[in-house]
């Protein structure tokens, strides 16, 4: 299905056409149309984010018009000017607009024209410089050499695996180590990043990886469902290196193979007790790696940073807590049970299924997209209930008045 609200919010963000279509596993075409569908409605991302996908499914097509037959450019042409000094595609697109103008056709928009061009090059194997924009996109993954902690009980070794994070335009890098791979360390080694750098990037590039990509293939990229959650608390966009295509992530890896040689390898002498000793090693190595000169320009990481970093989106006003997502069926006492715990959901929703947005001090219930009721966590013994008078049944409702108090005024 596609991500009507997603491709709204990604649009409110700056993000290209292309970015969203990769980011929300659909074609571009369809970004453009969904864009102009709720231009034509004068929907936004502000009026959209309370509805339902259905919702603004309906209000974007009820009413779908023909479609347009659009004059292919000339991209053979296009490429050759492109190698001109001082031509733009910007200005390449005004021209080939004139010239369909002049011949009674119409022409693409400068989004569709860009983008076949890119499709161009793309195909034809042609190259293209590369303009790194400040503040635009972060790169992160995991390092191939690992670090070591001793555990002080039996004196084995044990692996710690090291997050690097890194700015294409600057350089400018994050490196932390965590006891594993897996989600929490993940996401957590994002929001430490983030607060290190003091603002977000528009776009978010990580590996394929199992813990932020569910499934990879030349025709979609399903993003999990806690890293696009993330990125939706940040206001960033996820858009995954396509596979077999290094130079999607070509600065972080260039950036893991320097970190390698200068942290893990610069303190393999060094013995670490616990983790966070191997952290306030590697952050004395990464703020010699920041401030370093470069060796080939002037300037370095950090100089190239300060510069940057007026271009970084701002943090939000807190951090991102992580979730965990579950699916609960609402029993005949329209409770759900999480974690040996009951929650009341709304009697309306009674042998439905619904999704559980479980974090530390909240969980929130869901129905069909929308969030439909909310609880402070339960902990202690299990068994606990936690049910609102706003979801019972009318007849549950009036026994629930009949308390202790009502009984002493009759008896009175």
């Amino acid at each position: 299905m596609t991500k009507y609200k997603e491709i709204l919010r990604l649009n409110s963000l700056g993000i290209n056409n292309t970015q969203i279509a990769s980011s929300c596993e659909c074609s571009r075409t369809t970004v453009v149309n969904v864009l102009q569908k709720a231009k034509e409605s004068s929907i936004s991302w502000r009026n959209a984010s309370d509805m339902s996908e259905k919702e603004l499914s309906k209000l974007l097509f009820d009413a779908e018009a023909g479609k347009t037959a659009y004059k292919m450019p000339d991209y053979e042409y296009v490429h050759r000017e492109m190698a001109k000094s001082g031509v733009t595609l910007t200005l390449l697109w005004l021209e080939y607009c004139d010239k369909c103008r002049d011949a009674g056709e119409i022409p693409y928009k400068s989004t569709q024209f860009n983008k076949y061009y890119s499709d161009y090059v793309n195909k034809t194997k042609a190259t293209m410089h590369i303009h790194r924009k400040p503040g635009e996109i972060m790169e992160v993954d995991w390092a191939g050499q690992t670090a070591e902690i001793i555990d002080t009980d039996t004196g084995e070794i044990i692996n710690a695996y090291v997050f690097v994070a890194a700015l294409p335009y600057s350089g400018y890098a994050y490196v932390e180590a965590f006891l594993s791979q897996n989600q929490e360390s993940f996401i957590t080694a994002h929001v430490n990043t983030y607060n290190f750098f003091g603002g977000v990037t528009r776009i978010l590039v990580p590996d394929n990886l199992k813990t932020g990509v569910e499934k990879v293939s030349r025709s979609e990229t399903i993003i999990n469902k806690t890293y696009q959650e993330m990125a939706e608390h940040y206001g960033t966009a996820v858009i995954p290196a396509r596979v077999r295509a290094p130079k999607d992530k070509s600065t972080v890896e260039g950036t893991v193979g320097i970190i390698s040689t200068w942290i893990p390898a610069a303190i393999r002498n060094q013995q670490f007790l616990s983790l966070r000793e191997l952290n306030l090693a590697i952050r004395e190595k990464l703020q010699i790696f920041n401030n370093k000169s470069f060796q080939k320009k002037d300037g370095s990481r950090a100089i190239l940073f300060a510069d940057e970093k007026p271009f970084l989106l701002p943090l939000p006003p807190r951090a991102f807590e992580l979730a965990a997502w579950k699916i609960a069926t609402v029993q005949y006492n329209y409770h759900i049970s999480v974690d040996n715990q009951n929650y009341s959901v709304p009697f309306e929703y009674i042998k439905q299924k619904v999704d559980v947005r479980v974090t530390k001090n909240v969980i929130e219930v869901f129905f069909d997209g929308n969030r439909i009721c909310s609880h402070p966590r339960l902990y202690g013994r299990s068994g606990q209930y936690s049910t609102l008078e706003s979801h019972m049944p009318p007849d549950h409702k009036k026994y629930v008045q009949w308390n202790g108090e009502t009984v002493q005024k009759l008896g009175g």
